[in-house]
């Protein structure tokens, strides 16, 4: 999966929930399918389905917890496309973070138009170590969040474009840091509104667990103070997943993430080195950058295990005393695939950053 931006924090983990359900009317292998004659008896039996689902929660940076809701699945007439999702969910993490909202994911025109939008309210807690790792300050966020994407495919390839608005105000209650003087006042209360423009190249083998294939990602988010921001800055974030099989047990997988602020974001926008192992925010910069390995070695049919390991930097550090400093992380886990024919897997996983260990549990990629 990609990671979280923890002031998103929110937007992220329902876009998550749409994420890893994505793909439930994935074609089925050719030597499933008798004739059309059954495609279309099928297609003409299809319902709207309502799915239950819970996710846990595992980010050191907000402690453990669940997300639990609903997924009302939206078929087309033709039974090979993909359902619409309408999603509602809320969840709890043990550091008192609570969130709660709902969506709707739309592939439209044989996926050639592909449309998210959700919205919701929670409160995220978070350590902001911008004065230093041993003397970080906690703080709240009240977080309203609102937007709507919009991507189009380019002819046959595998490319997309398109754009993103988004709304959000967030609040900070005074106590929290009335006792230090760093912090400007606009960041306390501020509203950011903003537009994006998207690129991306997506030939990956499986939305949910690929294991071959590659997938950039480009885009530039400007907060424009015209749109109702109360300040202009803007974020540039380009990341590749890339999965090489060398045969059917032995797949490596490689990511490259890089960050840039443009303008004065507040403080809790800046970049951030985002591995496992080490919590978000933890080393914040202007410009963040993240190179990571995973390499899956699958025991049987259902069973794997993965190594993982990688380095980042947050450059222009927003805390002195590790400046531009590079840091690590290592670990191990174990992946299961859960439903065969979705090719979606879980997994569970064991970090180690420079100051700590971390545990973690994912549904589909870690990435």
């Amino acid at each position: 999966m990609i990671k979280i931006k923890l002031y998103l924090f929110l937007i992220s983990l329902l876009g998550f929930i749409l994420h890893i359900n994505s793909q439930n009317n994935t074609t089925l292998p050719i030597d499933k399918i008798e004739n059309i004659d059954d495609i279309k008896k099928r297609a003409s039996k299809k319902k709207k389905k309502i799915l239950p689902i819970a996710v846990p929660i595992t980010e050191p940076a907000v402690g453990y917890g669940l997300i639990g809701g609903a997924l009302l699945f939206l078929p087309k007439k033709d039974s090979l496309q993909k359902s619409d999702i309408i999603a509602g969910a809320a969840g709890i993490t043990t550091n008192g973070t609570w969130f709660a909202g709902g969506g709707y994911l739309g592939f439209w025109k044989n996926d050639k138009i592909r449309y998210t939008g959700f919205s919701g309210y929670g409160q995220i807690t978070l350590d902001y170590y911008g004065f230093g790792s041993e003397n970080p300050i906690t703080f709240d966020q009240k977080v309203f969040m609102f937007s709507q994407q919009l991507l189009f495919g380019i002819g046959e390839s595998d490319f997309y474009v398109g754009g993103k608005y988004q709304l959000s105000k967030i609040t900070i209650p005074f106590e929290e840091v009335e006792k230090r003087g760093d912090f400007e006042s606009k960041d306390l209360e501020l509203w950011n509104s903003g537009i994006a423009i998207i690129g991306e190249y997506d030939n990956l083998n499986n939305f949910l667990s690929p294991t071959k294939g590659v997938k950039f990602h480009l885009s530039y988010n400007q907060n424009l103070e015209v749109l109702g921001s109360q300040r202009d800055w803007g974020n540039l974030n380009f990341y590749t997943h890339v999965y090489i099989p060398v045969s059917e047990k032995w797949i490596p997988a490689f990511r490259v993430e890089t960050n840039l602020v443009t303008g004065k974001p507040p403080f809790y926008a800046y970049p951030y080195v985002s591995l496992r192992g080490i919590p978000a925010l933890r080393y914040q910069g202007k410009f963040a950058v993240v190179v990571e390995t995973e390499q899956l070695y699958n025991i049987s049919t259902r069973w794997g295990v993965v190594g993982f390991t990688g380095f980042g930097a947050a450059i222009d550090s927003v805390d002195e005393k590790i400046k531009n400093e590079l840091v690590y992380n290592y670990g191990a886990g174990a992946r299961y695939l859960v439903i065969k024919d979705l090719g979606l897997k879980i997994g569970a996983d064991i970090a180690r950053g420079p100051e700590d260990w971390a545990f973690y549990m994912s549904v589909g990629s870690a990435w």
